[in-house]
């Protein structure tokens, strides 16, 4: 990729659909995360759709979908296939995997396959996946994503998913509470994390984390910037200015609509362009930024 052909990374991009319009979520959930929020015309766009849509406003996208077939009983889309296809936009689009964490021995066997086709991290997402981060029992799987170089994409804080169906649709936020992850940071120092959104109603708790642990980011997605808290604003500016990446949660929301509200944030000039690429180029190790 050619980091100066782009303007900036968005570093949260989901693949809600394959080419054979198989989805990544049940119809239920998908109205449910629709319906959250407030989502227009297009909601299921395929890679190809991504690539063209971000080459046409110079801009990059990390793009991944959620293995959650355990928890969903849904099948998941294929990563395998994501990889494989993102070959094509690598111009423009970079992918990670998504592996079940549930299936134990084998997920990483599978993210290890998933590396080697050209998989440039992992995606979790603890509540949809129904676990607990910090389980040993999935200290395997960090040791491989550590050992391979590969950063671990956590979503924290309030999800979309299954939001206003009775129960939840048996979500449980818990998991995605980011206290969880601090253990994970901990107990694994070389491996790169990102906290994904503001993680409601943990925010300070995410900030704390980033600031405390140095292999820990915050992604900015799943939030118009303009609802983003207060104190999240303060210290993308302050103390965490070299940790915090542009993010958009697209399809749900739109990165021409997360940067025009950017634009309107009170952020200071000399760290705009940190968080909307140098910090994803140096996460991601794109290049010496």
């Amino acid at each position: 990729m050619d980091l100066d052909a782009v303007t900036a990374i968005d570093t949260h991009v989901h693949v809600e659909s394959d080419g054979h319009g198989h989805c990544s979520l049940d119809e239920e959930l998908m109205a449910a995360s629709a319906a959250y929020f407030k989502a227009g015309e297009n909601r299921t766009p395929d890679l190809a759709a991504i690539a063209e849509y971000y080459r046409e406003r110079n801009l990059a996208a990390v793009v991944f979908t959620v293995d959650a077939h355990t928890a969903t009983g849904h099948p998941a889309l294929s990563s395998q296939d994501i990889v494989a296809a993102a070959a094509k936009y690598d111009d423009v689009v970079i992918p990670f995997a998504s592996v079940d964490p549930h299936d134990g021995a084998s997920a990483v066997d599978r993210l290890r396959d998933l590396a080697a086709a050209g998989a440039r991290g992992l995606k979790l997402h603890p509540s949809m996946q129904a676990f607990s981060p910090n389980d040993r029992t999935h200290y395997p799987l960090y040791e491989a994503a550590t050992e391979l170089g590969l950063p671990v994409v956590f979503h924290t804080g309030q999800t979309g998913i299954g939001a206003g169906l009775p129960g939840g649709r048996g979500i449980k936020l818990r998991y995605s509470d980011p206290m969880l992850i601090d253990d994970v940071a901990a107990d694994h120092p070389q491996l790169t994390i990102v906290l994904a959104h503001p993680s409601v109603p943990w925010q300070d708790a995410a900030i704390s984390i980033a600031t405390h642990k140095a292999n820990v980011f915050i992604d900015l997605s799943g939030w118009s910037p303009k609802y983003f808290p207060p104190q999240l604003v303060r210290a993308a500016n302050g103390l965490l200015k070299h940790k915090v990446l542009f993010g958009s949660d697209y399809p749900v929301i739109k990165p021409d609509r997360w940067l025009a509200d950017f634009a309107a944030l009170e952020i200071k000039p000399e760290v705009r362009p940190l968080i909307l690429k140098d910090n994803a180029a140096r996460m991601l190790g794109l290049g010496p930024v």
